[in-house]
């Protein structure tokens, strides 16, 4: 959430901001009418409460002095005194509704990029940083997509998986079940080495938590909820990991905090029909290890990178080749203030495809949620910065595994970094 107080001190320069994502898609006059109105109403209120108050005290000196309890002055005051009640409970409800409104208009409106991030209009102007892999990149012409190998060699099944639910849903079978239980123990053994502690939060969140992260309101039709009750089938672990600290004020010698968390995530992908609808890219569920931090404000640029260098050991230890682009204004999330996307080679697409979004929040979501710390020696307290991206991407990695390994006579040669955990060297037939 963005501060009322940036917006009403610096309306120019957080307009100019927003206009990065989209000229004319975010205003934020409408806001700063409602916020005068606000103020006026708080000043009229404030004056009516100050004014009952002397008349209060008035009652209590005139009697003092002698004055009847029951005379006419006394009354004259008691008269004005229910007046000015009648009034503040009739400005009550009013102020409650401005109040109401901004807070609606504030959560709508999106994280205002860094001034760092390049501006562009939309993911075809994002920067490529760097590329890593390129002599892994495999030369054999007849790469199979890996969903049809993976058919072949009858660990993914795609057909059973639209029978139990709909499209967009796999069934994992035998060494596909196992080879993604690998994935998963390997990436939180590797994060929790590098200084993450493990989580294993609800899958089920409340609305408030989704508020938090910024899911909701705008993006209600992204996620699945339960019909009975408030509760929301996690879209990342994000969510849940980033709430268990929400109302709270931490210490500053408690930062930062790193988590790691395996969930599966529920999304409807909603718009996204006819784009990577094949194989393990796009579905509704799937597995991810999640990282997520908390840190102070001026430190958050620099666990960003960090961030950045967890994700990508991932694909540095499975010897995938990958890119890191910077998102531009025009195709950073909602939330975010900068991004970096983390892009897997997939050879049969002969393409990058989004394996990891690495985000630095800023104080966004800790506004949101509410989410404090408090410095030794210093008044007050500050919201924490938050910063999270997929360590990674479970189905994606094995997506990528399955054609980036591919033998020529149809097998799966297993990552060395794997081989341990699924206790194969290769997959076949």
């Amino acid at each position: 959430m963005l501060d009322i107080k940036q917006i009403r001190e610096n309306p120019t320069l957080v307009q100019e901001l927003l206009n990065r994502r989209g000229v004319g898609k975010y205003e934020i006059q409408p806001i700063l009418y409602l916020d005068q109105q606000q103020r006026e109403l708080e000043i009229i209120r404030t004056n009516i409460q100050t004014r009952s108050n002397e008349i209060g005290k008035l009652i209590g000196v005139k009697i003092r002095e002698g004055v009847d309890s029951k005379g006419e002055e006394i009354q004259a005051l008691k008269d004005e005194g229910n007046d000015l009640k009648l009034k503040l409970w009739e400005l009550e409800p009013e102020e409650k509704e401005l109040k109401n409104k901004i807070e609606e208009i504030l959560l709508g409106l999106p994280n205002l990029p860094s001034e760092t991030t390049p501006v562009g209009k939309d993911e075809r102007e994002n920067v490529e940083i760097r590329r890593w892999g390129d002599e892994y990149i495999p030369t054999n012409p007849d790469i199979l997509p890996h969903d049809e190998i993976g058919k072949k060699l009858g660990i993914l099944d795609f057909e059973k998986g639209v029978k139990v639910a709909q499209s967009r849903f796999v069934a994992l079978i035998g060494v596909g079940a196992a080879f993604e239980r690998a994935l998963i123990n390997f990436m939180l053994d590797q994060q929790i080495a590098a200084g993450y502690t493990e989580i294993m939060p609800p899958i089920l969140v409340n609305s408030t938590s989704l508020t938090a992260t910024g899911q909701l309101p705008k993006f209600a039709e992204e996620s699945f909820k339960c019909g009975d009750d408030d509760l929301w089938l996690i879209p990342t672990a994000e969510v849940p990991v980033t709430n268990l600290y929400r109302d709270e004020i931490l210490d500053s010698n408690q930062l930062p905090i790193y988590h790691c968390a395996y969930t599966p995530c529920f999304r409807r992908e909603a718009g996204s029909y006819g784009k990577d609808t094949k194989g393990l890219i796009r579905l509704h569920q799937f597995n991810k290890v999640e990282l997520v931090k908390f840190v102070h404000p001026d430190t958050s640029e620099s666990e960003h990178e960090a961030l950045v260098n967890n994700a990508e050991a991932i694909l540095q230890a499975l010897k995938l080749p990958y890119r890191v682009l910077e998102l531009c204004t025009g195709d950073i999330g909602f939330g975010a203030a900068k991004c970096y996307d983390l892009e897997v080679w997939i050879p049969s697409a002969k393409t990058y495809r989004e394996i990891s979004s690495c985000s630095n929040f800023k104080d966004f979501q800790g506004r949101r949620g509410n989410i404090r710390f408090k410095e030794s020696g210093k008044k007050g307290t500050q919201f924490v910065h938050t910063l999270n991206g997929s360590g990674l991407a479970i189905g994606r990695t094995m997506a990528a595994i399955l054609e980036n390994y591919q033998q020529p006579d149809g097998s799966i040669k297993v990552p060395e970094v794997l081989q341990p955990y699924l206790k194969k060297v290769t997959i076949s037939n």
